[in-house]
C-alpha cells in the first residue's frame, strides 16, 4: 500500500517529548494509517475509517480493559 502521501500527526497528548508515540494519517482515501513515531520508515497498520472510529470510541469510553 502506498502511504507516500500520508499526512502524519501525533496526538496532542504526546507533548513535545521524543518518546515512543503513534502517528496517524487520516488524509488518505478510505483508510486510516498508524505507525510508530520512532520508526517512520517502518511498517504501518491500516484500518478502515469505521474500524478506527470504533477503536478510538472504545479508548475514549475506557472500554479496552484486558479480561482478568
Amino acid at each position: 500500500m502506498d502511504l507516500s502521501r500520508a499526512d502524519w500527526f501525533k496526538s496532542s497528548h504526546s507533548g513535545d517529548a521524543n518518546t515512543a508515540c503513534v502517528e496517524v494519517a487520516t488524509n488518505l482515501p478510505a483508510i486510516v494509517a498508524v505507525r510508530d513515531s520512532t520508526n517512520p520508515t517502518g511498517p504501518a497498520l491500516v484500518f478502515s475509517p469505521a474500524a478506527w472510529k470504533r477503536f478510538t470510541d472504545k479508548l475514549k469510553n475506557d472500554e479496552l480493559h484486558p479480561h482478568a
